[in-house]
């Protein structure tokens, strides 16, 4: 739950390369001021449009406005588009409009061209903005400069949602600047403080998407209530970013690792790109994919919470795509050497998998396994490691979890993972000709 901007996600990092979405939404880049990432049953399933329909269906009957905030996303966040544009009824224009918002916030973030006593303010007082109807931002060099010299467009469209998205929206991005303004000079230097930084980048916008899918009532309240849940949510893909990235951000004088975790096993960080500190390095990577996997439990308990397709399908996407990246990562000198992905087959058959709770609990215990069996008699976080994959592997054969959603999936959901799939493949092979980072499992 991927996501925008800095090291974060996602889509959930969908929004994120964090948002995520800052994955699910979470979605992104990386601040190379700060080196933030930019980098989420027994109930029926609820009826849900055919995602081949719904960008184009109902075209005719958008606002300019709001047609042109859909091509704002398509040419912001590539891969996770789709993912975002299947989404139920209004729930729909409301994460679409907040990953836009919140894209256009790590754009200042990010613009090292802004100086200091500028970009503070704006950071803390962006999410005033979004009831100024004549308020833009022309003086960005970023190249998704567009959300902040069009953002007009966004804000007209912000406050035509309904109250209860605005007051989300609102509030998220008002905690979001704040966070990354505090971080703007100060390092990750505790494992404290990198929750703390995760929660402001990707954290945040796993709450905010939990919000959102609970007021369009195709959630129940308390996925919207339980803050815990959804930031864990977050913070494992934004986590995972980072562990992925270290080479290509040392590579560009950026350092994300939190200095508690590297300080055991080296003098500088950047040491471990060094063959001779290849165990060192390999202690160091096999401690923060440990504490990654702290956040899985949570990840189960969240998703099996949800009721609607749609929103199960945004959220669990990039879940799945981080458990098998961190399977890769995990005890691979890789990591300090080159770049770590997961094959494009293997990326489209999660995708298609990943559409009910017993699959992702399935997926979820294969590359647990797979963590298990790489771990070495010799590595320092053994002991912990081992820990928490007993539990994880506990909570992926929970029946509990198993039977909280329905296990019937209708043929149109079938198809409908077929095509996001396929429009990912399509995606995969048209970046495939980009540099590394240039795009990831959080959508941007």
């Amino acid at each position: 739950m991927a996501v925008v901007g800095g090291k974060s996600a996602a889509s959930f990092s969908v929004i994120k390369r964090s948002l995520s979405l800052r994955s699910v939404l979470s979605g992104g880049r990386r601040s190379a001021q700060e080196g933030r990432l930019v980098t989420r049953a027994s109930h029926p399933l609820r009826t849900h449009r055919h995602p081949a329909f719904v960008c184009f269906s109902c075209q005719d009957s958008m606002s300019e406005t709001l047609r042109t905030c859909y091509a704002y996303l398509n040419q912001t966040s590539r891969s996770f588009a789709a993912v975002i544009q299947a989404l139920d009824g209004e729930l729909r224009h409301a994460v679409c409009i907040f990953y836009l918002v919140l894209r256009a916030l790590d754009t200042v973030e990010d613009d090292m061209s802004i100086p200091l006593e500028k970009k503070v303010p704006l950071l803390q007082d962006f999410h005033m903005f979004l009831y100024q109807p004549e308020w833009s931002f022309s003086e960005s060099r970023e190249k998704d400069r567009q959300v902040l010299e069009d953002f007009p467009t966004i804000s007209v469209e912000f406050r035509n949602l309904g109250q209860e998205y605005r007051d989300v929206i609102s509030d998220i991005c008002h905690r979001m600047g704040v966070g990354m303004a505090e971080f703007l000079e100060k390092k990750v230097s505790s494992m404290k403080e990198w929750d703390k930084y995760c929660h402001y980048v990707a954290g945040l916008v796993g709450i905010g998407l939990s919000r959102l899918f609970s007021a369009s009532q195709l959630e129940d309240a308390e996925v919207g209530r339980d803050t815990e849940l959804a930031n864990s949510m977050g913070l494992f893909l934004q986590k995972t970013n980072i562990i992925r990235d270290y080479l290509e951000d040392q590579q560009e004088g950026r350092a994300f690792w939190p200095q508690e975790a590297w300080s055991q096993f080296a003098s500088r960080l950047e040491d471990f790109a060094s063959p001779q500190h290849l165990s060192s390095a390999l202690s160091c990577l096999n401690l923060l994919v440990t504490d990654a996997l702290h956040h899985v439990p949570d990840v189960i308990a969240y998703l099996s919470r949800l009721r609607n397709q749609s929103v199960f399908n945004f959220c669990a996407i990039p879940q799945v795509m981080a458990i098998a990246t961190l399977s890769a990562c995990y005890n691979n000198p890789q990591v300090f050497q080159g770049v770590v992905k997961i094959r494009k087959g293997q990326a489209v058959t999660l995708m298609m998998q990943a559409t009910n709770m017993g699959a992702v609990q399935s997926i979820i215990a294969q590359y647990s396994q797979e963590i298990l069996q790489k771990v070495s008699a010799a590595d320092p976080s053994r002991e912990k490691t081992l820990r928490i994959l007993s539990l994880i592997h506990e909570k992926s054969l929970s029946p509990a979890a198993l039977s909280s959603r329905a296990h019937h999936i209708s043929p149109v959901y079938v198809s409908a993972a077929m095509l996001l799939a396929a429009l990912s493949w399509q995606y995969m092979n048209a970046a495939a000709g980009q540099p590394p980072g240039g795009a990831d499992m959080q959508g941007h």
